[in-house]
């Protein structure tokens, strides 16, 4: 495995590509290539969760796919460092797919609650101009292939999670607070997307994925979503490696196999 962290700077705020690149071998098939999924852990744009971090990278690598985390930079960076990080790993693995066994047309993000507004912002904007202009190459060099979100910050209307979008815009909040609101920024190159929420999700409502969901359908765009009717926010991999501490409830273990399921998807996007 090649496991290495490269700095992806902007504006002299540092995040971190921490790559799980799966080794070829001569006994299988030397020239394999996978498709590589970038995690954005969740946080509130305030923290990055190590519980939405390495144990997906792990599980991913288990179903056969490359990983590699981003952990972006948070409050007091504000909008755009984050996305504009996010962009700059993508185009990173899109540059070096023939050296890491890349199939450079399956390079996927998925994010997690703050992470999935995250996810989900390069999806709907990777061809704005602002975005071109910090990156500095063409737009295709960085544009996702797909996007998994999990129980995702999309709407910053009646059903935002509110503090993630006080995290992101800060002093820019007035401004820039509608254009956030991921549900109305889906267009005909939003790439495919595989989503998750529970119904029962009280910190970012389940109307955040339906939403989006609603929109991609709007615009023809593939999408799989999946909602259960059991389970509170920020489930990971509903497993106990991956719960909470503060979490005293039951596991909702009915949700464990949402990991599966976007395995599959990745396998016929």
């Amino acid at each position: 495995m090649l496991y290495e962290t490269i700095n992806i700077e902007v504006n002299q705020c540092v995040g971190t590509l921490t790559t799980y690149i799966l080794d070829n071998s001569v006994e299988i098939d030397q020239d394999r290539t996978r498709p590589l999924v970038i995690v954005c852990p969740g946080g509130g744009y305030r923290f990055v969760s190590d519980r939405e971090a390495e144990p997906i990278a792990v599980q991913l690598n288990a179903m056969g796919f490359h990983a590699a985390i981003l952990r972006y930079t948070v409050y007091p960076a504000m909008f755009p460092i984050a996305i504009t990080q996010l962009a700059k790993a993508v185009a990173c693995v899109r540059e070096n797919a023939a050296k890491w066994h890349v199939q450079s047309d399956k390079i996927i993000v998925a994010g997690f609650s703050a992470g999935g507004h995250l996810a989900a912002s390069l999806g709907t904007l990777w061809n704005e101009a602002f975005l071109e202009e910090m990156m500095q190459m063409p737009k295709e060099n960085y544009r996702p292939n797909g996007l998994i979100l999990s129980y995702p910050v999309i709407t910053s209307g009646e059903f935002a999670h509110r503090d993630s979008f006080v995290a992101l815009l800060q002093e820019r909040y007035d401004e820039l607070i509608d254009s956030m609101s991921l549900e109305n920024r889906v267009t005909e190159n939003t790439p495919p997307a595989f989503l998750w929420h529970t119904f029962e999700d009280s910190l970012v409502p389940v109307e955040n994925s339906l939403f989006f969901a609603k929109s991609l359908n709007a615009k023809k765009i593939p999408f799989e979503l999946h909602v259960y009717p059991k389970g509170g926010h920020g489930l990971s991999l509903a497993t106990e490696e991956t719960r909470s501490m503060y979490d005293k409830g039951p596991l909702q273990s009915e949700c464990q196999n949402w990991i599966t399921m976007a395995g599959n998807w990745i396998r016929n996007l």
